[in-house]
């Protein structure tokens, strides 16, 4: 394959300058990296790859600007594709290393991606991984759980991994959910990336740990948020989250004495 070829969504491509592990298992890597929420359903970006990098490109062809002016969704989905790239490629053993908006006279490449190093897979990685061959539910389900505390706790650890933080809000209707803001420290396309990268961890996550997760992200202006946020947080996405009915599949989070062990953890 040439330097600089695209790799659409379900195409079967090769990396270039990379080892003979990660050529082979390219395909993999793309489909993985496709699997995140997206805009109104549409890709609005997509990856291409150069010598030693794969770069995450904004996509103009499938942008729509009616639905998103400023382009935040388009970058939040683009943080999704991230996660979901690294994932794959840990399963491979393989270092991604990630650079925001590393070209300032491109701004449409979003990120970069360079596979560097061996990895060794956590037992947590491969859930997460296994979570991405799943589809999110588009709503939350009909009976639940309000999630304990400490189920919120694991899913607000998993968006400070990504550089954002997780804050539940006032809620007095009780019910069978717990609402929740996910914010940032500023408000610019980086952060709306880092946003994303937080988004897709946390639904992941919630998949692993029988919590379903439905959000919103075209109204930032979340009642409530200046309770539980610092000042300098910006509110970037309202969550819901139920824990689900068939939460007896649930576990404790990974431990790290246990980490290698070869545990088997039902992945709903």
């Amino acid at each position: 394959m040439a330097p600089g070829t695209t790799l659409a969504r379900g195409q079967e491509e090769h990396l270039v300058n990379v080892p003979v592990a990660i050529r082979a298992s390219a395909e993999r890597l793309v489909v993985a990296a496709t699997m995140g929420p997206t805009v109104h359903d549409v890709h609005a970006w997509r990856f291409k790859v150069i010598p030693g990098l794969v770069e995450l490109h904004a996509d103009p062809d499938r942008f729509r600007t009616m639905h998103d002016p400023v382009g935040r969704g388009l970058h939040l989905g683009g943080g999704a594709a991230l996660v979901n790239l690294r994932l794959a490629a840990a399963q491979l053993g393989c270092a991604a290393v990630v650079r925001l908006l590393p070209d300032p006279g491109r701004p449409y490449v979003l990120a970069s991606v360079r596979l560097a190093g061996r990895h060794r897979v956590t037992r947590e990685e491969r859930l997460l991984y296994a979570a991405t061959l799943k589809p999110f539910p588009g709503n939350r389900p009909p009976s639940g759980l309000r999630p304990a505390l400490p189920v919120v706790n694991e899913l607000g650890e998993a968006a400070r991994l990504e550089g954002a933080a997780l804050h539940l809000l006032p809620d007095d209707r009780g019910g069978e959910s717990r609402r929740a803001v996910l914010t940032t420290r500023g408000d610019s396309p980086a952060e709306w990336l880092r946003a994303g990268q937080a988004l897709q961890r946390l639904l992941l996550s919630g998949t692993a740990r029988a919590v379903s997760v439905s959000f919103m992200y075209e109204e930032v202006d979340v009642p409530g948020a200046e309770d539980v946020t610092e000042p300098g947080e910006v509110p970037q996405v309202l969550l819901e989250l139920t824990q689900r009915a068939d939460s007896d599949l649930h576990e404790p989070p990974v431990r790290r004495k246990d980490e290698g062990q070869r545990h088997r953890r039902r992945v709903r």
